[in-house]
């Protein structure tokens, strides 16, 4: 699913992110969305990780998602 897809949808995505990032609270989430490099941001600041391992992992999961994820 491509990034603008993601943005769109980031209501529906809000859950899937809370399983990936846990550490990310709701207020984060709201914040962010749907905004990756906010997300990355983020993820560099909760988990205590670097922007490339962060940008890592955003693509993994961004590989991952699919359109089941919207029902």
């Amino acid at each position: 699913m491509n990034w603008d897809r993601i943005e769109g949808n980031w209501t529906q995505l809000k859950g899937k992110v809370r399983e990936q990032w846990g550490k990310l609270t709701d207020d984060d989430i709201d914040v962010i969305a749907g905004k990756r490099d906010q997300l990355s941001g983020k993820i560099q600041e909760r988990y205590g990780i670097a922007k490339d391992e962060a940008d890592k992992q955003l693509n993994d999961w961004q590989t991952r998602a699919d359109d089941r994820w919207l029902s």
